[in-house]
């Protein structure tokens, strides 16, 4: 077949039944490093937070305990992972399942957190997460029946058509959503100021990675 995208030729693909994985040296590589990030995360400890208490000498220290560490820890692995499927998925459908599931565990991540600020700042990101889940899987419905496919091995070889056009703008409405960049960043910034920089880098990684796979498969479907 044959398949060449942004990310370069068709190197291989991976079927476990209905789901397909295929491989470009782009998704490897996207693949790779979601990985071995993911690798470092699981085997780093948390940073102290240092806070500088108004009108006094003395600095506040911040730190994670045991139960947060290996909470947030785990949530962490779990979002690294799914970020790693959704770099080589060869399906829209389960690449719209790895995104809702990276959006849940963002907010998993930051949860057990005792800072008023952070919380309110998942909780705006998890209404916006959900109701951009609307769009994100009704993309995904309406590119299937105007298409007849979710593969995108097979889309590549199809014209796009208006209603296929239409469903791949409400997919990129649901990612941005799912992933709170613009212009729904405002509703995550707060999660950032959260004590805990190795389990952070993890929600801003996992983003800067789906958006870079959306383009491409966006791009895919549309060309």
């Amino acid at each position: 077949m044959d398949f060449s995208t942004l990310g370069g030729n068709l190197l291989g693909t991976v079927p476990f039944g209905d789901i397909v994985l295929y491989f470009t040296p782009l998704n490897l590589f996207l693949f790779a490093v979601m990985l071995g990030f993911t690798l470092l995360i699981a085997v780093s400890k948390p940073e102290t937070q240092v806070e500088a208490t108004f009108m006094k000498l003395g600095n506040t220290d911040v730190k994670v305990g045991p139960k947060e560490f290996k909470q947030r820890r785990f949530l962490s692995v779990i979002c690294g992972i799914a970020s790693a499927g959704a770099m080589i998925t060869g399906d829209l459908f389960n690449f719209t399942l790895f995104m809702a599931l990276i959006g849940i565990v963002n907010i998993g991540i930051v949860s057990a957190v005792r800072q008023i600020s952070v919380l309110n700042s998942a909780f705006n990101y998890g209404l916006i997460a959900m109701m951009c889940s609307l769009p994100l899987f009704g993309g995904a419905a309406i590119v299937l029946a105007s298409s007849g496919t979710l593969s995108l091995l097979v889309l590549n070889q199809m014209h796009a058509t208006p209603m296929m056009i239409f469903g791949a703008l409400l997919m990129l409405l649901g990612i941005l959503g799912e992933c709170g960049v613009a212009p729904f960043f405002a509703s995550k910034a707060e999660m950032f100021r959260t004590p805990g920089s190795p389990f952070l880098v993890i929600i801003h990684l996992s983003s800067l990675f789906v958006i870079i796979r959306a383009v491409e498969i966006l791009l895919l479907v549309l060309w």
